[in-house]
């Protein structure tokens, strides 16, 4: 299920200017989306006899579900796909374990902040988790389209997927 987190406003597009991106996002916040998840979960619960949920998350979607692995008991793992982790002053006591994908150039999450992050998590988290950075990769890279893939890149977004469905099929 792929909920409108954003409640009918645009969301955001790879040809938008990333100088407006913080314009953007103000009003969109990734750790407002509590009472649009119950629902989906009631959903999947009730309707779908759903015993285990797992959450993927890209980009915003990304900060998204590390907002839940921190709050949402009810969540079993889920997938931070270069989540933009600037959005968490504190975002390391997880409830789930987590996999964290991050990209080596990526422009718009420095490898500073992910050290941060992996500082925290050594420091702090009680559950699995795991934090991958893709060498030469750039944001976006997991889920580009199959024509923009360059031939080089190629390997490093097979091994992306492939670790997404892995740590999934590992506790759900």
């Amino acid at each position: 299920i792929c909920p409108d987190f954003f409640m009918g406003q645009e969301a955001w597009k790879p040809s938008n200017d990333w100088a407006s991106f913080s314009d953007w996002v103000k009003t969109r916040d990734s750790s407002k989306i509590d009472k649009e998840v119950d629902v989906v979960l009631k959903y999947l619960k009730e309707q779908c006899g759903a015993k285990k949920i797992g959450v993927i998350g890209f980009c915003w979607g990304g900060a998204a579900v590390q907002h839940l692995m921190l709050k949402n008991p009810h969540l079993k793992t889920g997938v931070s796909i270069y989540g933009v982790i600037r959005f968490f002053d504190d975002g390391s006591n997880l409830l789930h374990p987590t996999f964290f994908i991050f990209a080596e150039n990526d422009d718009h999450i420095p490898l500073e902040q992910v050290t941060l992050l992996e500082q925290q998590l050594k420091q702090n988290c009680k559950v699995d988790y795991e934090v991958k950075i893709y060498p030469g990769q750039t944001h976006g890279f997991v889920h580009r389209k199959r024509e923009d893939i360059n031939p080089q890149d190629k390997p490093y977004i097979e091994e992306g997927r492939k670790d997404m469905i892995n740590w999934l099929n590992k506790y759900l």
